[in-house]
């Protein structure tokens, strides 16, 4: 690569790639598969620019085709990315075993470095959201892409039947289809926004309740009807109580000296969890993503997975 042909494509395409990142991820629900979806994509269009015709479509319209093709031939086969929440009912049991189901392709959070501009994470955070991830995959792949598409990125029916190779009838058909799928799905509209001072005054509490294992004060902030789930342990705990029972046996297990480092995934405050080994160094527990309404903290998805944790770029013991 190089040349004239070479630097007009690039300077035409890589200011999408944050946004193709993000959709990416929002069809295939995994950080390094949307990745190579990106690469993918932006291989194919560099491979057929020389025949891009602007008049038939906009560059952003025409990649966009590129990725949903590459995102399609990719989900092909493949089961859907759920949290614990998707696959049964709450436990009540804060003693229940703690086994992981490696063999679910659990949906995984995206870092929000990952996407670069921390504008672009402002503008889209309401959509990338990780409770309307889980349930976009609620939706077969093709109603999803429809779903995103139109809904999200706000690309017309004509645009999007471009993009599919499908007739606009057929697009408004599957978008209907799309919404009433997600119709009974528990996404709310009214999580404040990471920014908020609310928001901020909440975590900084958690966290310096969390780092003191004051089970009482975490508690506290939690809204009545929290949500606790820990892929890829396919466990759930739903309820105030429930969630101070088992934050209990976490201290009793894991001792009570923690130290916290503040992160940001689906535009949503994070936070990396270290806790002391026996060898006297913090170590990288899990990673927490929480989701804060006017009444306290609504939902906390806990990662312990190396993945995730590659993800993040997070250090594995602080100094």
């Amino acid at each position: 690569m190089g040349g004239p042909v070479d630097e007009d494509f690039t300077r035409k395409t890589a200011p999408l790639r944050p946004e193709l990142l993000a959709y990416c991820y929002r069809m295939l629900g995994a950080v390094d598969e949307a990745e190579d979806a990106v690469q993918e994509t932006m291989l194919r269009g560099w491979r057929s620019w020389s025949r891009y015709d602007p008049a038939r479509a906009s560059v952003r319209t025409w990649l966009y085709a590129v990725a949903t093709n590459v995102c399609l031939t990719a989900l092909e086969g493949r089961q859907r990315r759920p949290l614990p929440t998707g696959l049964g009912q709450s436990s009540d049991d804060p003693d229940a075993p703690l086994t992981p189901r490696l063999d679910v392709p659990w949906l995984q959070p995206l870092p929000d470095a990952r996407l670069g501009d921390p504008q672009f994470v402002v503008e889209q955070r309401g959509s990338l959201r990780l409770a309307l991830a889980a349930a976009l995959h609620l939706l077969p792949a093709r109603q999803r892409a429809v779903l995103i598409l139109r809904d999200v990125l706000r690309f017309t029916a004509a645009e999007v039947a471009g993009q599919l190779g499908t007739s606009v009838a057929s697009v408004n058909s599957a978008l209907q289809r799309a919404r009433d799928g997600l119709a009974g799905t528990p996404v709310r509209e009214d999580t404040l926004r990471a920014d908020d001072p609310q928001v901020r005054a909440t975590v900084d509490r958690y966290v310096r309740a969390f780092e003191a294992a004051d089970v009482p004060a975490l508690v506290r902030l939690l809204a009545d009807a929290v949500i606790l789930e820990m892929p890829p342990v396919p466990l759930w705990y739903a309820g105030r109580v429930n969630y101070g029972r088992f934050m209990s046996r976490v201290f009793a297990l894991r001792g009570r000296d923690w130290r916290i480092l503040p992160s940001g995934a689906n535009g949503q405050p994070t936070l990396a969890a270290y806790c002391r080994a026996e060898d006297g160094v913090h170590r990288l527990h899990t990673v927490q993503i929480l989701t804060v309404a006017t009444e306290g903290i609504r939902h906390n998805v806990v990662y312990q997975d190396p993945a995730v944790f590659r993800a993040f770029g997070l250090p594995d013991a602080l100094a």
